[in-house]
């Protein structure tokens, strides 16, 4: 389907990650911004959770060995079709020997390519797809895409449904976050004057950051006493705290089990708009009680059900 003319500055497959296997220490990986990758999927008509190029910053440049419906999600990285703007949040048919490439990024910092019947040809580890370089098994090879690669899509026997997400509902990536978090199971360790100061604090995105951490630059969050608590699992969106007092938020290539002191957890909304802050992004922490945190994920699911049956509807 797909010739890789230019591979991107990191380009990989992801899906809805590998579950039930932390226990031995395997990540669940999979997309970063799992909202952008669901919709892009149910967008091409896919399950939601179907494999789909995770691209970076910096996109590939791609040549279309045979036509295609296509959805493109996420950070806005400047697409084109040859010479033309291509349309995001919504399916598009790209014509065989068409080129589409990336120029800039604008907005956000990762975008989703999601082909219609999914993509064929990457095989399944402990039932997912999604490339995790660190276990080098999986995704292509257990690596990212490399110019020369030829992504092979699935034959349909269907025609697709153009599919566009009403733009209230396209998320914004701002400059700025604020961002949802519970107190950690470690808070007992800061000082009420370290917390007051963690939930005020703006922060910004490190460029050190990747999928498995998000790196925190500004003042240091000091604990109240020295100790190394004994290391226990890592959910996604937990905010560690090393010894330099730099925060950590934990993404989806996280270690499964951490020992340094878990000052707080992102709610799940809020890790994937985190996935789309680029270096040099201020974030600041709102805290909310479990309840609420509970209350928020109920209504992102809600929102993301009532997007796939109005999609669903499309003919």
């Amino acid at each position: 389907m797909f010739n890789v003319i230019e591979p991107g500055l990191h380009t990989t497959f992801q899906d809805g990650g590998r579950k039930g296997y932390q226990r031995f220490g395997i990540p669940p990986g999979g997309a970063m911004d799992m909202f952008a990758l669901r919709v892009a999927n149910l967008l091409c008509g896919n399950d939601q959770y179907e494999a789909a190029l995770e691209l970076t910053a910096l996109g590939p440049k791609l040549e279309t060995l045979n036509t295609a419906t296509i959805a493109l999600t996420g950070a806005n990285l400047s697409a084109m079709t040859g010479d033309r703007p291509l349309l995001m949040w919504r399916t598009v048919e790209v014509g065989r020997g068409e080129v589409i490439s990336f120029r800039k990024r604008i907005t956000g910092c990762r975008a989703y390519l999601a082909v219609a019947g999914g993509f064929a040809g990457v095989p399944a580890v402990l039932g997912s797809r999604s490339t995790f370089p660190r276990g080098g098994a999986e995704g292509l090879a257990g690596r990212r895409v490399q110019a020369g690669d030829v992504l092979q899509g699935r034959s349909l026997d269907r025609k697709v449904a153009f599919r566009v997400l009403p733009p209230v509902l396209v998320p914004d990536y701002p400059k700025e976050l604020v961002l949802n978090a519970v107190p950690g199971p470690e808070a007992n360790l800061f000082s009420p004057q370290a917390m007051e100061a963690f939930f005020s604090t703006a922060y910004i995105v490190a460029g050190e950051s990747d999928r498995m951490g998000c790196r925190l630059d500004g003042p240091p969050v000091k604990l109240q006493v020295k100790c190394e608590p004994i290391s226990d699992a890592m959910p996604l969106g937990t905010i560690q705290v090393p010894p330099d007092g730099k925060p950590i938020v934990m993404m989806a290539d996280r270690p499964t089990t951490g020992g340094y002191p878990k000052i707080a957890v992102l709610t799940t909304a809020d890790t994937c708009r985190l996935a789309q802050a680029a270096p040099g992004t201020a974030v600041r922490f709102r805290k909310v009680p479990v309840e609420e945190a509970v209350q928020l994920l109920r209504s992102h699911e809600a929102g993301l059900t009532q997007i796939a049956q109005t999609l669903a509807k499309a003919r």
